[in-house]
């Protein structure tokens, strides 16, 4: 349904070194970036696996909190973005775990990036796959 999210970030290279660090457990990486001499004053990043999926970009953040979910393959990709989320200066927002509420097999962790956005990691296979 979607093609592509971004969001503003108020400091573009803290939250930019954030965003690499805390999504390679899940294989994401910068696939496009767009220069201010590109835009005429604006720059933006562009993360993803096989296309740009999720941007961000200087200049006002949003006025209430963003949540953003990354698919995780693994309940153990799940422990590692949290983990490397957190040595990237995220604060924790609930630690890996199942949340039954959602559904059975639903294991998630939650990070707030600098900018305090919920950022969440989730990995909707069944136990047995860790």
């Amino acid at each position: 349904m979607l093609d592509h999210l971004g969001y503003p970030v108020s400091d573009f290279e803290k939250s930019k070194a954030f965003f690499i660090k805390a999504l390679a457990p899940l294989g994401i990486t910068i696939l496009m970036e767009v220069t201010k001499e590109m835009t005429g004053g604006s720059q933006h990043v562009g993360f993803g696996i096989s296309k740009p999926d999720f941007w961000i970009g200087d200049g006002k953040t949003a006025a209430s909190g963003v949540h953003v979910a990354f698919t995780a393959k693994t309940r153990a990709d799940v422990d590692m973005f949290y983990k490397a989320a957190i040595a990237a200066g995220g604060r924790d927002n609930g630690p890996p775990g199942p949340r039954p509420q959602y559904h059975a097999n639903y294991y998630g962790a939650f990070v707030l990036d600098p900018d305090g956005n919920n950022i969440e990691a989730v990995c909707h296979a069944p136990t047995s796959s860790t």
